[in-house]
């Protein structure tokens, strides 16, 4: 009995199949369709499948060096094929970051561009197999671990022979391609790791080429001040190995190739082996990578008062790129205690729209927001005519003189003075004279009728106001203004002029007692004459303007309601071409709705010049 049944149990267990088949959930199938060496510690089961089907798996985990010399093996013999090139690719990478053998990871270059590129068309990998996408990850990462210094995490790209495993890589490189406008680039650092915080969205373009930001300093003799680059710019670059008979090479041992790099503002696509890919680009990080160490926060509380803690030298114009013929540009003014920084929320969504990224280029007017609005208005038409001067003097690029101007809050005040004839309405509000009876100084005589008797710009041909009090903010006056006037220091000509030159009674109730001329914050005062000589000003006659206004949640009726510093009636211009209201508090700079009124009015301002000098391709918008 005991007999019959042993026989009956090893039946039972001889019928068991060896294979079983659990459910498991949705994710949990995907993530193990896609783990891979760039999200784990193992390679993807596309490449652990192609090495177990020779017998190599087990070495690979455990002996990784000398597994991928028997891969290789296979393939230079002709056994293997794309799959093994990819494979190869994926252990290499990960064998070379996990025991950070650079030539482990410049190998992974060569093998990943050999799959991509093959010698025969048929062997060509399909756009749809996962494969592709990841080989392209595989090359570009690797690019970045290949060159990267051991002393930290930038990027140190160079001519010269670089070891692999199984031979050489003698790489050229042009080491003028560093160079970018009056700029020299340095301190190459890669992004893919980069975690970007305090910006409400990332934008990147997948691509071929590993992605990196640079840091662009002033090549020798470049005036600073006379450049429209930023002092602390950070420019999108990518870097992509070409390799030279990436087969035979992988043969031989003896591989050669030619590493290129490509500003992001020059162009998106490079044509490699007779195709032509995009460009492995991620055009958040420039911008937030500057800011992070930028003297800009600082500047802001400081600019404000009119000290210079930081070094920045203020006013200035200024990109975050060399000008550009042919794009138009759009310069954004920004309002009182902040920074260009603030526009960085608007900036990046908005250069993550091709058909604006390629037409537009933005600049910025950083200035003293403690100053006297007329005063800082001047300057401000002052860099922009000097700025069209300098780049095309001869007046040969139409889309330079398609300008935009935008304005947040004071800067809306400011860009509006770059489109209006004021005749003597802005003179007289403030002065009891004529200006040829001025009995000031011919110099301050000077500043005075630049600043208060203004003609527009004539490359301006468009406005945006954002949450502008072209009425006053009702948060000035009374003592706030009392304080601050005691606070601010006004530039040296603007105080030691009116003081010594100009008698008392020449001008009107904005001088103080003291003689001191008001500042950004008496001017915003609901019922300065300033403000509404100027509120009654018009817009110059064939320049559009368009408001966004900002008005807080908390109020049921929109046109009653404010936003925490400027109300809507204050916001409100009749005449706009049109006028958007955001449930916003002041700040709607980053707000989505703001961003995308913003992205409209630019391709309707692109589409208006079909027929003019400057011709743009129609927009989809």
């Amino acid at each position: 009995m005991r007999a019959i049944v042993l026989t009956l149990v090893l039946i039972g267990l001889a019928a068991c199949s060896p294979v079983q088949v659990k459910r498991v959930s949705g994710p949990t199938a995907y993530r193990s369709m896609t783990e891979n060496a760039l999200s784990g510690d193992q390679a993807s089961e596309w490449a652990r499948t192609t090495a177990n089907g020779w017998g190599l798996l087990d070495q690979l985990d455990h002996q990784p060096e000398a597994g991928l010399a028997s891969l290789r093996e296979i393939v230079t013999s002709g056994r293997g094929g794309s799959q093994e090139l990819f494979a190869l690719a994926e252990f290499s990478f990960l064998h070379g970051e996990q025991s950070k053998q650079q030539p482990y990871s410049l190998a992974a270059v060569v093998y990943a561009y050999a799959f991509l590129f093959p010698t025969k068309k048929e062997d060509a990998p399909s756009p749809f197999d996962p494969r592709t996408r990841l080989a392209l990850d595989i090359y570009n990462r690797a690019i970045t671990t290949a060159f990267q210094s051991r002393r930290d995490d930038q990027v140190v790209l160079a001519p010269g022979t670089y070891a692999l495993p199984f031979g050489v890589l003698r790489m050229a490189f042009d080491t003028t391609q560093l160079n970018w406008s009056d700029r020299r680039l340095v301190d190459l650092t890669p992004v893919a790791e980069v975690e970007v915080d305090g910006m409400r969205n990332r934008h990147r373009i997948p691509g071929l080429g590993a992605a990196f930001t640079a840091r662009a300093i002033p090549r020798k003799d470049v005036d600073v001040q006379k450049s429209l680059i930023a002092p602390d710019a950070r420019v999108a670059v990518t870097a992509v190995l070409r390799i030279d008979n990436v087969h035979e090479g992988i043969v031989t041992g003896q591989v050669r190739g030619l590493l290129d790099l490509y500003k992001a503002n020059e162009t998106e696509t490079v044509v490699v082996e007779g195709q032509e890919f995009p460009l492995e680009i991620d055009e958040t990080a420039p911008i937030a990578t500057q800011l992070a160490g930028s003297p800009m926060w600082k500047q802001e509380f400081w600019g404000f008062f009119g000290r210079n803690a930081t070094g920045v030298p203020l006013p200035i114009l200024v990109s975050l790129e060399p000008y550009r013929p042919g794009q138009i540009p759009v310069v954004f003014v920004h309002g009182t205690e902040s920074s260009p920084a603030r526009w960085a929320d608007m900036a990046n969504d908005l250069l993550a729209d091709p058909w604006i990224r390629q037409r537009y280029q933005f600049w910025y007017f950083f200035y003293d927001s403690g100053n006297p609005i007329a005063y800082s208005g001047m300057l401000l038409r002052d860099k922009l005519t000097a700025a069209l001067a300098r780049m095309d003097p001869a007046g040969k690029d139409a889309c330079l003189r398609e300008m935009v101007v935008i304005g947040h809050s004071q800067g809306g005040l400011l860009t509006k003075l770059t489109a209006v004839d004021t005749g003597n309405r802005l003179w007289d509000a403030g002065i009891n004279v004529p200006p040829d009876q001025f009995p000031g100084s011919p110099k301050f005589r000077n500043l005075l009728e630049r600043a208060l008797i203004v003609k527009p710009v004539p490359s301006v041909r468009r406005l945006v106001f954002i949450a502008t009090p072209h009425r006053g903010s009702y948060l000035t006056g009374g003592w706030v203004n009392n304080l601050l006037r005691n606070l601010i220091t006004l530039p040296v000509n603007l105080v030691t002029l009116p003081i010594k030159a100009v008698k008392r009674g020449i001008f009107r109730h904005e001088i103080s007692t003291s003689g001191s001329l008001p500042t950004a914050v008496d001017n915003m005062t609901p019922g300065n004459p300033f403000l509404e000589a100027f509120a009654r000003t018009p817009v110059a006659s064939g320049v559009p303007y368009h408001s966004i206004i900002a008005v807080e949640e908390k109020f049921p009726v929109i046109e009653e309601g404010d936003d925490g510093v400027v109300k809507y009636r204050s916001a409100h211009l009749d005449g706009a071409a049109s006028e958007l209201v955001v449930r916003s508090s002041h700040s709607t700079q980053a707000e989505p709705q703001t961003i995308q009124e913003v992205r409209r009015i630019l391709h309707l301002h692109g589409e208006a010049l079909q027929s003019d000098g400057c011709l743009l391709h129609q927009s989809t918008y």
